[in-house]
């Protein structure tokens, strides 16, 4: 929205096939598949409002946002019949759609997630949650977790219907400004719930024409009416509170887990301390990891280190960013 406009842009159904021939007649090695047929805006096409009128006076900063607008039309058989087209045209064998879902809008016509994890699921699909807590999600103006968690059952109702093992990749972003540490205690306690441990983290980092930006720089929420009364919002700035919050989104990682011990002790979270399945982190370190700030792999550490930690693989974690559970180590 900040970056590209609030109304969606949309090409001709024509353009988009001719574009389809050009890359299947003109790229060299082409191998039938189209990678990702979409954009920021993965399932938006077409969807405008149903006033011309209403759309020139309307000064909502979103149209989805709280919540998805009455006068917004949400049919996505437009895009629906952009699908089946495409993968009908002679030499393309699948075309895939990646990123980019809005996901709240696509539970309003499920037909379209049916026709979307029937045929243009590659195994797995990104989605962007980026947190569970109404904290950060109201400054991202996002939905909250409950579209994710309706969205998730229709797409292994899908493709399980479909015979596919396929699977959800979720994205979510540790030190966004409005964000505290209970937020990313709560959001890591989720994440265990449901099973998915990351392997990549991604934080917030301040770039130009954001309103995360504002709100980083100047601790007020531009998102409403600001005064000198206004609420102020939490920015995550130092070295330490980002550590922690991307330690709370690996809390998997027995490297995170004296810092989180410690963390918890203070937030007066102990329970949450010990093998139990509602618990986040263990009481004691597995052999040979001690210490949450890891040295570096090349040559950082003794040669007889790395012989004793290669024999002894007691505790190593094999993630995947996939929200599958760990590979099997034999």
């Amino acid at each position: 929205t900040e970056h590209e406009g609030r109304i969606i842009q949309n090409r001709s159904e024509d353009s988009i096939i001719r574009e389809v021939e050009d890359i299947r007649d003109k790229v060299p090695g082409f191998t039938g598949v189209i990678s990702d047929l979409g954009g920021p805006t993965a399932n938006m096409y077409r969807l405008a409002c149903k006033s011309k009128a209403i759309e020139s006076a309307c000064r909502r900063p979103s149209c989805v946002y709280p919540g998805i607008c009455k006068n917004l039309n949400t049919d996505h058989s437009s895009l629906t019949q952009l699908y089946r087209k495409t993968r009908k045209l002679p030499g393309i064998k699948k075309v895939l759609i990646a990123s980019g879902l809005r996901y709240d809008l696509a539970v309003e016509d499920p037909e379209y997630v049916k026709e979307l994890v029937t045929h243009h699921v590659g195994g797995y699909l990104k989605i962007a949650p980026e947190h569970t807590e109404q904290g950060p999600l109201s400054k991202m103006m996002k939905p909250g977790i409950g579209s994710f968690d309706r969205f998730k059952e229709l797409f292994e109702k899908y493709s399980k219907e479909a015979n596919k093992k396929q699977y959800l990749i979720p994205y979510f972003i540790a030190a966004h400004p409005g964000t505290t540490d209970e937020d990313m205690m709560n959001l890591a306690l989720w994440l265990k719930k449901n099973n998915f441990r990351a392997d990549q983290v991604q934080a917030f980092y301040p770039s130009p024409m954001a309103t995360a930006t504002a709100m980083y720089r100047s601790g007020k929420n531009p998102l409403s009416r600001v005064t000198y009364k206004s609420d102020s919002v939490e920015a995550v700035k130092s070295p330490e509170q980002r550590t922690l919050h991307k330690a709370f989104l690996r809390y998997h990682d027995p490297k995170n887990w004296p810092l989180l011990r410690t963390t918890l002790e203070k937030m007066g979270r102990t329970d949450l301390i010990g093998k139990g399945e509602h618990q986040l982190i263990p009481k004691g370190q597995p052999y040979g990891e001690k210490d949450y700030k890891s040295p570096r792999r090349k040559n950082s550490s003794s040669v007889h280190q790395r012989r004793t930690i290669k024999k002894n693989k007691a505790g190593k974690i094999l993630t995947q960013h996939t929200g599958l559970p760990p590979r099997s180590t034999h």
